[in-house]
């Protein structure tokens, strides 16, 4: 019997759950199944993942209400006092700190052990530490330095999830869709915040440690699946790589024209390269048991387009993460409509955020598939967030209708690109050409822009706490500077994009105008010839 590897190790090893599948029933799944697989199983993980951070934003109302007309001290201490807003956003802040900064060696760490044994403590981990959060409620505990440290190691096990996922999909996934494919999965992030208000605002009826009880326990039923299931590359399961595949089947691809044929574009490319034969890759396979060498985390800092895409992301989390702690209590307090709202109302109104950054993270892949412009998207959706910010803030209150719209549009504005790059944007960097194929650096790619996107977010919920203690203006005020900052940061990349896009157009017209010479050409040639031929 093969021993059990150790963490660390980079043997491939199949999952528990699917060596046991395959035994029983006799044959190897297809490479569609695998896929299906894993974007469900990462889909689920991730939005787990979300759902377990939504509790303390749900609770906020409840642990530092409203002053009764009676003066009484109501909610729970530490955080009901005079200086209740400042230690809820001291408490996300330990939380976003410890995760961002427990990020950039997530991704390092990732790529030298088994992504699906890291991942799979992660959530365990994560979700042990939400249900001690909510455990103070029985324990009745009130002490400040409890939940700082509750959610200090929440932090650091959730670190482990988004590099993870990102670089499972990427080794299943070429380039051709990738912005489409992912921008679809990255859903799973506004459904976890949607599941998670939902079940958080529901429970808060039973008293608000259930808020926190029963998304740490779905996290951690979700972390033992994708310990028995997840299948981290296609060569865990003696499966080519998805470049293999890609590159086979462009292979295959010809235009047919009226007078010879000729092959197209994306296939003259791909025949260019050295292709490695099927025999070829099973040998490779047989013979190279270990996973590649991991990228040195400076080396990965160096990949062009990894600095700006980081910092621009920095400030899209600081507007994302500033709804996802504080909207339902921003709702909570901001009558809409003349009327106030309950706790439970304005956790679940605050979904349609989430159901709107849906449809933001499915329109920035898209576009950006089409345009072949990540920068160019990513940009123009961060301009358009100023504006929807704004009229949120200054009408976003006058009616029910009035609330959903523009919230809504805000959701997709600001999740947009936001998803755009923590998914394809971080998948394309972390294959990039210029590592020549002889690294593994998804992971580490992929926490680098993330960690620095989550410093972003620590920053902007803790900010928050302080400000909107002099009104919420000063709040979106930050938030718009913050949406203007992300997308001047992407302005050389934009342009290096134009340029590209100008280029390549002319190129083309030149193509167009040299066939239909030679094509000119060769008919006069072949009149002559026919002309020669005819008897005197």
């Amino acid at each position: 019997m093969e021993p059990c590897p150790s963490l660390t190790s980079n043997k491939r090893v199949t999952p528990p759950g699917i060596a046991i599948s395959r035994s029983l029933s006799g044959r190897q799944f297809q490479y569609g199944f695998y896929r299906f697989l894993v974007l469900a199983l990462t889909f689920v993980a991730y939005a787990c993942y979300h759902a377990s951070r939504k509790p303390p934003s749900i609770v906020k109302s409840v642990l530092d209400p409203e002053r009764s007309s009676s003066g009484e001290n109501q909610g729970w201490y530490p955080f009901n006092g005079r200086n209740g807003k400042v230690r809820l956003g001291e408490v996300d802040l330990a939380f976003l700190a410890f995760y961002a900064f427990a990020m950039f060696f997530a991704g390092h760490l990732g790529d030298t052990m088994d992504l699906r044994v890291f991942l799979s403590i992660g959530m365990v981990g994560s979700g042990i530490f939400v249900c001690l959060f909510g455990m103070a409620y029985w324990w009745n505990i009130h002490d400040f330095y409890y939940f700082m440290f509750v959610q200090i190691m929440a932090g650091l096990f959730q670190a482990t999830g988004w590099p993870s996922v990102v670089a499972i999909v990427g080794n299943w996934f070429g380039k051709s869709k990738r912005g489409l494919i992912m921008g679809i999965w990255n859903a799973h992030t506004s459904v976890g915040n949607i599941i998670g208000s939902l079940v958080a605002a529901s429970a808060l009826e039973l008293g608000w440690g259930y808020s926190f009880i029963f998304p740490g326990v779905l996290i951690i039923v979700a972390g033992i699946l994708v310990f028995l299931f997840l299948v981290v590359e296609p060569a865990d399961v003696d499966l080519p790589s998805p470049a293999e595949v890609e590159a086979t089947e462009n292979a295959t691809k010809v235009a047919v024209s009226s007078s010879s044929l000729r092959i197209s574009e994306p296939a003259r490319d791909d025949l260019e390269a050295p292709l490695i034969s099927s025999a070829q890759q099973q040998h490779s396979r047989a013979k190279s048991p270990e996973r590649g060498k991991a990228v040195e985390f400076l080396q990965a800092w160096k990949i062009p387009g990894v600095l700006p895409f980081a910092f621009c992301l920095f400030f899209c989390k600081l507007v994302a993460y500033t709804f996802l702690y504080w909207l339902p209590f921003y709702i909570k307090q901001t009558r809409v409509g003349a009327k106030s709202l309950s706790e439970k109302t304005a956790g679940n109104l605050s979904t349609l955020f989430d159901i709107g950054g849906v449809f933001g993270g499915i329109l920035a892949g898209y576009a950006s598939d089409r345009l072949k412009a990540r920068a160019i998207t990513a940009a123009t959706m961060t301009y358009l967030a100023i504006p929807a910010l704004l009229l949120y803030h200054r009408y976003g209150s006058t009616s029910m209708a009035s609330s959903i719209a523009l919230m809504m549009i805000t959701g997709m504005l600001v999740n947009g690109p936001y998803a755009l790059i923590t998914t394809a944007v971080s998948a394309d960097l972390g294959t990039h050409s210029s590592l020549k194929g002889d690294a593994r650096a998804l992971a580490t790619v992929t926490a680098i822009i993330d960690g620095c996107g989550s410093l972003g977010a620590a920053i902007g919920p803790v900010l928050t706490g302080y400000l909107s203690t002099s009104g919420w203006d000063k709040v979106f005020y930050m938030l718009m500077v913050a949406a203007l900052v992300a997308g001047l940061l992407l302005t050389r990349l934009v342009a290096a994009e134009i340029r590209e896009k100008v280029s390549s157009y002319h190129s083309r017209g030149m193509d167009s105008f040299q066939f239909l010479k030679d094509g000119n050409n060769a008919a006069t040639a072949t009149a002559k010839l026919e002309g020669d031929r005819l008897p005197v």
